[in-house]
């Protein structure tokens, strides 16, 4: 009998070492079986109960020998059999009847209908290949430049957005959270309170990314993606997707080895229609954050390869719920990914960023009346969005993007998204005067049915008195209210010359001075740097590398006329240590696109940098 047990052992541990399933035994393949009414004889309990014995007495032994493997490799088969078994369940509640792949590494397939709706969700019908192109030749990788090593690099265009939501995320841990990367942190005063709560920390720039390791900046990404997908769906669970042809199953070998052999994988691979995303996406579904960073990790070379931005963004569709990325949208005939160039759409970016595929950035929804809203962003989120297009008054970004719990902001152009951000979460801290006009803006906003346009209705405006506690004299009330409407910068000019005691903003002592601070611009596709020349035999040639731009932003007190700045004196004793600062002399400013950008977060601000000037193009 224990020769019999231990043949039992000695087969199942071969079977659960097999990369497929074996072939039955006994009874043919469904396909072959003559009828469908001929169902194949049901297992006793008995035999059911000596079938699921041997499985776990394999798994068990097969973890016994990876322990005293005790390699990487080792460690990650392990992990991918406990979650096979462990997930299995959870991922078919999830996704649906799908077929299970023969490897249970690379998860499931979608159904045809499923790989249709989804490839036609994110390119529509009449996609072209140049838009193919660009979206399956963009990897998830940091730049080589050590300048920007702390950046994700962009080849092609498209996917911009898609990198730009991870940047910000990757920035997150990297500037305010590197204890969870295994970083000390060195720059914290003793005895201070833990560094995600302090609000006022400084950072030296020169040195914040010199200890950044590639283990550290691969633990970055994998905890960005992880929190992304899990935002994406509910906190409750991720889902991850692969491609069938690359074998997850090897020891890892070195980066650029790897690499090598993935892009060897992916040569002739092309995705034109959803049969072919069916064919190759195999998807898994997980619902710890464990099981998800391991699962990432294990994953790095394929986002690392060219089909990386894709899958990601697959990844996090399928993670929302197809349904309910389509009921997010105000127009789910459109595609995500736009055309005619490819770019990424603001669904696309506000699914990274906020776990809903919603397409405007105000706050909250807008009632059309007749039952018929426009979603906007629910809540407050952990990095923000700004966008060339408010200056431009296409539109109006709402607080909670404005001002997220982190000091960084997606950057979003006509064509293109950058990453804006602060090293000091203290650019955001707001005065006694500035929280004011915070709360009154954030009154004026939620009455405002025009999308952003800065005006509301008399009644409206009643309302906004009431909740601000804005005592208007009679004639000015009256003379607001004539026209039938309100419209914001007009009544901004009153709440300036009304005295603070009736709840007004007028400040004549103009004691708090300027705000100067330093922002840092990150553009990750990869361009002519005229800064960065190198020598070659026939001269200088200009390199081709992400940029970082430093930019000192001075801000001006909002409650303060522009024209009386320049009679303002401060104290003597006004300090200037700290690395928000209190200044009476501006420098001359300089101009680009991303100053327009800053003013819708930070009003008259003036900018200045170090040579050429930052793109958001």
């Amino acid at each position: 009998m224990a020769d019999q047990e231990e043949e039992e052992l000695r087969m199942a541990m071969r079977m659960s070492m097999q990369h497929e399933s074996p072939e039955p035994k006994r009874s043919k393949p469904w396909e072959n079986a003559g009828c469908p009414a001929e169902l194949p004889e049901e297992e006793s309990p008995e035999v059911k109960s000596r079938k699921v014995q041997r499985e776990l007495m394999a798994a068990a032994a097969e973890r016994r020998m990876l322990a005293t493997r005790g390699s990487v490799a080792g460690q990650v088969a392990e992990k991918s059999v406990e979650n096979s078994l462990g997930d299995r369940a959870e991922g078919q509640k999830h996704m649906g009847d799908r077929k299970v792949d023969k490897n249970l590494k690379l998860g499931e397939e979608l159904s045809l209908e499923e790989a249709n709706q989804l490839f036609l969700m994110v390119f529509g019908s009449q996609v072209t290949r140049d838009i193919l192109a660009q979206w399956s030749n963009q990897g998830i990788r940091f730049s080589s430049d050590p300048e920007t090593s702390m950046g994700l690099v962009q080849h092609e265009g498209g996917p911009c957005g898609v990198l730009a939501a991870i940047q910000a995320i990757v920035l997150k841990y990297m500037i305010f959270l590197p204890e969870e990367l295994g970083i000390p942190p060195t720059t914290m005063p003793q005895n201070s309170v833990p560094r995600r709560s302090c609000r006022s920390e400084n950072v030296a720039p020169d040195d914040l990314f010199d200890s950044l390791t590639e283990d550290r900046k691969s633990r970055a990404l994998v905890r960005s993606m992880g929190e992304i997908l899990f935002l994406c769906g509910s906190n409750k669970r991720a889902v991850i997707a692969t491609l069938s042809i690359l074998d997850l199953s090897t020891d890892r070998a070195e980066d650029t080895l790897e690499d090598g052999v993935f892009a060897k994988a992916l040569q002739d691979l092309s995705i034109e229609s959803g049969s072919d995303l069916q064919n190759v996406l195999r998807v898994g579904t997980y619902t710890s954050q464990a099981s998800v960073f391991q699962r990432l990790e294990a994953m790095i070379p394929v986002f690392r390869s060219r089909m990386g931005a894709l899958l990601f963004l697959i990844s996090a569709l399928l993670s929302r719920g197809l349904d309910f990325v389509q009921a997010d949208r105000d127009d789910p005939s459109q595609s995500l990914v736009t055309a005619p160039f490819g770019h990424a759409s603001q669904e696309i970016v506000n699914l990274l960023l906020c776990g809903e595929a919603v397409a405007h950035v105000f706050d909250g929804r807008m009632d059309l009346g007749g039952g018929m809203f426009l979603k906007g962003i629910s809540t407050n989120v952990e990095v923000g969005f700004l966008t060339l297009l408010e200056s431009l008054n296409f539109c109006k970004v709402g607080q909670y993007l404005k001002c997220p719990k982190w000091p960084i902001w997606v950057i979003g152009s006509e064509s293109h998204y950058t990453v804006l951000f602060a090293l000091n979460t203290s650019v955001q801290d707001e005065n006694e005067f500035e929280g004011r006009e915070t709360q009154i803006r954030r009154a004026f906003d939620a009455q405002d049915q025009s999308g952003g346009g800065g005006f509301i209705s008399v009644e409206g405006f009643h309302q906004v008195l009431k909740e601000t506690c804005i005592n208007l004299p009679p004639e000015k009330l009256d003379h607001i209210c004539s026209s039938g409407f309100i419209v914001w910068s007009e009544f901004w000019q009153v709440l300036l010359d009304l005295d603070k005691s009736l709840g007004g903003l007028k400040d004549s002592s103009g004691l708090m001075g300027k705000k100067v601070f330093d922002l840092y611009h990150f553009n990750g596709i990869a361009k002519s740097d005229l800064n960065g020349c190198q020598t070659t035999p026939g001269g200088e040639t200009p390199l081709q590398r992400p940029r970082l731009t430093k930019l000192r932003v001075s801000v001006p007190p909002r409650w303060t006329p522009e024209e009386f700045l320049a009679d303002v004196k401060l104290p003597s004793d006004s300090s200037s240590k700290d690395t928000v600062d209190e200044v009476t002399k501006p420098e001359p400013p300089q101009h680009a696109p991303l100053v327009d950008c800053i003013r819708t977060r930070w009003a008259r601000a003036t900018c200045n940098w170090v040579g050429d000037p930052p793109s958001i193009v």
